[in-house]
């Protein structure tokens, strides 16, 4: 099966890439499923209920977040009653909403997606590799489930790194997000599980990762509080990773970058 992953949708710029390019995507990609990471889409902070929704209608089948998941506070029943939008498993018990699913790919195959949010230099939360590992119980890629995606958002490398190689075999798919960059070692490991360990932000790249400059340069400049941050507007670019995995085994038999659009040389995987 196919699957296609859109990184960190940032403002009105992010969102409109994602409008622009995901049919072009659809016509020659194909995929069976599509995810989106959507934590800075509203406005860079957090999510909304209308924008899950006007994602769905574009053919989006689950949005994943991160550490910005509570930014809109109106959301938090929507994460309580929409299944197909996560936030990082390991949250502690009893936070609203879901960290894993299993859901139906076009095709009729099952694909079990989780989010975990890395505990580097980010938010104390609980052991984000125990926690994707009570997500897997009884979910065996080839048996139980068709594909498995682990959405690990995360400021260091080598954490994310570290959840690839650690569910190596056991995931079709470990992608990093939250640093908002593009990286280039898309691959797939010894064990069949491709991985990349940022897939960049969709976003105005003409900015200080999804934002204005202004602003964010005098967080670096100065030591007294400053203007609020506010998104780039200009052309944004779309990024992602696209995986085909082998339908018997659910181990990924290819991998690679997706970018279209804005600043950014465009890179269209070679099917």
């Amino acid at each position: 099966m196919k699957l296609l992953y859109i990184g960190d949708v940032v403002g009105k710029s992010g969102r409109k890439a994602v409008a622009d390019h995901l049919p072009r995507l659809q016509d020659e990609l194909s995929p069976d499923f599509v995810v989106v990471n959507a934590e800075n889409a509203a406005h860079g902070f957090g999510v909304t209920g209308a924008i899950c929704e006007s994602l769905f209608e574009m053919g989006v089948d689950v949005v994943t977040t991160g550490n910005h998941a509570w930014d809109q506070k109106e959301v938090i029943p929507y994460f309580e009653n929409q299944p197909r939008l996560l936030r990082p498993v390991n949250y502690p018990e009893g936070t609203p909403g879901h960290g894993f699913g299993v859901y139906e790919a076009r095709n009729g195959q099952k694909v079990c997606v989780i989010q975990a949010m890395g505990r580097l230099f980010m938010n104390p939360l609980d052991d984000p590799f125990m926690a994707v590992q009570k997500a897997l119980l009884n979910k065996r890629i080839g048996e139980t489930v068709d594909f498995v995606m682990i959405d690990v958002h995360a400021e260091a490398t080598s954490e994310k790194m570290a959840m690839a190689q650690n569910f190596d075999g056991r995931a079709t798919l470990v992608a990093g997000t939250h640093s908002h960059i593009p990286t280039a070692d898309a691959q797939i490991l010894d064990g069949g599980t491709a991985y990349i360990t940022d897939v960049g932000m969709t976003g105005d790249y003409n900015s200080v990762i999804g934002m204005t400059p202004g602003p964010a340069i005098a967080r670096f400049t100065a030591q007294v509080p400053g203007p609020r941050l506010e998104p780039a507007t200009g052309e944004g670019t779309l990024c992602a990773v696209f995986v085909e995995s082998d339908d018997a085994t659910g181990k990924a038999v290819f991998v690679s970058p997706v970018r279209l659009g804005g600043r950014l040389r465009e890179v269209m995987p070679e099917i």
